[in-house]
């Protein structure tokens, strides 16, 4: 399946998860499986050859992450909300469009010097990425790019990266 197809399986949701808000849902893409290996066939063509780890943003990263770390022999790192870890190395809280959230990265999980990428669904204000990139370089790891499926260009999330590279598929 090529990728444009696979992304047309993508469905929106209006006014969810508050009025005037469009959610683009990629769960009938994940379900696909000839859509889901070509969006992470996709991701894959973007990431920079010396990486060595994948660091997927809880939930929907968690899926991304680990097909890229299966299919391209990368690690994987979660990186999680609050109180799902035993160990915690790193914690960062930041701004939402709806509030605020924490990331933390496990313990021991990304070695100073490893070079990552951070793996999302969507990069939308870009506060969940910035976050997961501050825990990667936190543990001394390098990030060496982001990777999404979706960048909603509009809400200005590439910017508060800092010029780090981002990758998308599609952007709406």
């Amino acid at each position: 399946m090529k990728l444009d197809r696979a992304l047309d399986l993508m469905r929106e949701v209006p006014d969810f998860p508050r009025p005037g808000v469009v959610f683009r849902d990629l769960t009938p893409v994940f379900a696909d499986p000839d859509a889901l290996r070509a969006v992470v066939d996709g991701l894959q063509g973007g990431i920079d050859p010396d990486t060595q780890v994948v660091a997927a943003i809880e939930s929907r990263g968690f899926l991304l992450g680990a097909a890229l770390g299966y299919g391209w022999g990368y690690g994987v790192v979660p990186l999680r909300k609050p109180g799902k870890l035993p160990a915690v190395a790193h914690r960062v809280s930041y701004a939402l469009e709806y509030g605020e959230a924490t990331l933390e990265l496990p313990a021991e999980a990304v070695l100073p010097g490893q070079r990552v990428v951070v793996v999302d669904d969507v990069l939308a204000t870009g506060g969940t990425a910035a976050a997961a990139c501050e825990l990667v370089e936190a543990a001394g790891g390098v990030v060496t790019g982001v990777s999404v499926v979706l960048e909603i260009p509009g809400l200005g999330g590439r910017e508060r990266l800092g010029g780090r590279r981002v990758d998308a598929l599609l952007a709406v």
